[in-house]
């Protein structure tokens, strides 16, 4: 048995053995659902644009420019098509099988919802959510997705994606439901994030228990605090386990 096989059986003993699960999750969880990640070799930051995404995705730009902000966002924040893959669904079979409480996310693009998970907390909002800025009303993620210029309202006001961009807070509600989850786990799985973006990193130091697990294709900073570290895609790891 080899490393990976011994780490996988490890983690599936500790799955078994605990009943108060929470998942912490990033963009390395929908990679294999074809969705961009930021960070990566290939993903939008070492891409060229004549403004970086940080700057395009920020309070101030989406303020100052809208125009730019939404040829941007059609282009590269909305791959619609995308399915969950086996880190999605085996979530949500935790989470029937009633071992799972939550999932807590730095993901926008809605796909734990789409396999089946229904405790979802989404740090950074989701795409498929918008309002108006001037009354308030609701709008699917077709009203920005479709079209060209700028989207707006029938009152006139201009339509904002319910994503957190650069600049702006995270959801303090959700951010406390968060560290709730996390202080009652028996068991923390991290997957798919390099843990360099705060405040949301900063999450893992509310767990007290001695189940910390993260899996990532690259090693982080945290590492040495887990009881366990797996370097592989978090999918082809989930893709073995059973519930």
């Amino acid at each position: 048995m080899n490393q990976l096989q011994e780490s996988i059986r490890r983690l599936q003993q500790w799955l078994d053995e605990s009943e108060n699960i929470v998942f912490f999750g990033g963009a390395g969880v929908s990679t294999e659902s074809g969705v961009p990640d930021f960070r990566s070799v290939d993903g939008l930051y070492h891409q060229k644009y004549r403004e970086p995404p940080e700057t395009i995705l920020s309070h101030t730009y989406f303020m100052q420019k809208p125009e730019g902000f939404f040829r941007f966002y059609r282009d590269k924040m909305l791959p619609l098509g995308a399915q969950p893959n086996d880190a999605h669904k085996k979530l949500a079979e935790l989470e029937r099988a009633g071992k799972l409480r939550a999932v807590i996310t730095q993901n926008i693009d809605g796909l734990h919802q789409k396999a089946g998970s229904r405790e979802v907390l989404e740090l950074h909002g989701s795409v498929l959510r918008n309002h108006c800025m001037r009354c308030g009303k609701f709008y699917g993620v077709e009203a920005v997705a479709g079209g060209e210029g700028l989207p707006r309202c029938s009152c006139g006001g201009l339509i904002k994606p319910d994503v957190v961009l650069y600049e702006e807070a995270l959801d303090e509600n959700v951010m406390y439901r968060a560290v709730d989850y996390i202080r009652k786990a028996d068991m923390l799985i991290v997957g798919g994030t390099s843990l360099v973006v705060y405040p949301a990193a900063g999450l893992i130091r509310y767990y007290g228990g001695n189940k910390l697990v993260l899996i990532n294709l690259q090693p982080t900073d945290y590492d040495r605090y887990a009881n366990l570290t797996i370097n592989a895609k978090i999918g082809e790891v989930f893709r073995q386990l059973h519930v």
